[in-house]
């Protein structure tokens, strides 16, 4: 049920109240019970930290009221320690809006409109969010994200599980995403990114620095990063793909428009583009790299308007004239 009665929260700096007992809302069994001075100090927390304990919450204290009382008082990294240390919960978190300086919330947050962080944002569990999320420090995900609207998130982004974003993705920091992750719109990102599943981007992809994937990736439009792009299965993009690094592709590479890097470009089958293709200056062009050789007139073709320059592994087709 809604811990608030309004179904609206706003807060500031965030102070929660949260409806569940600790009895029945956490999922974590060593964190079933209340927390006393002792289970904090098994765990080894730093002597501010305990002090802190010690001076405001002496005897027992709800676990989820102590996260709360952290970020209050400005603790949050404090919070963050303590929601690693006990785990996650199963609380429900339901909102109309959300507007808080900050959130550590140790179960799941679920916003029925636009979400508006200051600083951290971070959930033991899943995050939902039927408008726009912009969050002004880390985002935190301990599980499954879902955001109908746009997601702007000006520190970084650690997601530990699938991510779906209805519009588009900005991230000021690294972007880590341990399972896949699907945008409806652009992603840019202004550092490194990580995806552990298939990355599905409906337009533009931008990466400042290295773009690696775990799966395969799909592109609407362009392909962008100002580093190196490996892929451990294929590589999609109805435009460009451009990186300044190494190209480096489990299985293929297909563009509608050129393929271009600063380094070497390297696919484990074929490489077909609607326009040229060219690796970095004395770098090579390598396709069919793990095609057995009865196959290699099939699956480690190069496609392009014109044959590479360095072309030195791959089966040169000629050019196709057509999109894919």
């Amino acid at each position: 049920m809604p811990p608030f009665p309004s179904g609206e929260i706003s807060l500031a700096p965030c102070a929660l109240a949260h409806s569940l007992p600790a009895d029945e809302a956490i999922a974590n069994p060593s964190a079933a019970t209340d927390i006393t001075r002792h289970f904090i100090r098994a765990k080894r927390p730093c002597a501010d930290g305990y002090r802190w304990y010690l001076r405001r919450q002496e005897g027992a204290s709800n676990y989820q009221a102590l996260l709360d009382d952290l970020v209050r008082e400005g603790r949050v990294e404090d919070a963050c320690w303590m929601l690693d240390q006990f785990g996650p919960t199963n609380d429900v978190l339901e909102v109309d809006h959300l507007e808080a300086d900050a959130l550590v919330f140790a179960g799941s947050v679920r916003c029925r409109g636009h979400a508006d962080v200051e600083g951290v944002l971070r959930t033991g569990r899943s995050l939902s969010v039927l408008g726009g999320l912009r969050v002004g420090g880390a985002l935190r995900v301990g599980e499954d994200l879902r955001v109908a609207g746009a997601v702007r998130c000006e520190g970084s982004a650690r997601l530990h599980g699938d991510a779906r974003v209805g519009w588009s993705l900005t991230v000021a920091q690294r972007l880590q995403c341990t399972g896949s992750l699907r945008v409806g719109g652009e992603l840019d990102c202004a550092a490194a990114a990580h995806v552990g599943g298939h990355c599905r981007v409906a337009q533009d992809l931008r990466v400042v620095g290295d773009l690696g994937c775990d799966g395969g990736i799909k592109v609407g439009g362009h392909l962008q990063a100002d580093a190196a792009v490996q892929a451990a299965r294929g590589v999609w993009a109805m435009g460009d793909v451009d990186c300044k690094g190494h190209l480096q592709v489990g299985w293929g590479v297909r563009a509608g428009g050129h393929i271009h890097t600063g380094g070497a470009i390297r696919a484990g089958e074929s490489l077909w583009a609607g326009e040229t293709i060219a690796a970095g200056d004395a770098y090579g062009v390598y396709a069919g790299l793990d095609v057995p050789l009865p196959d290699w007139p099939h699956s480690a073709q190069v496609c392009a308007r014109e044959q590479p320059a360095r072309l030195l592994s791959g089966c040169w087709t000629g050019g196709t004239g057509s999109t894919p």
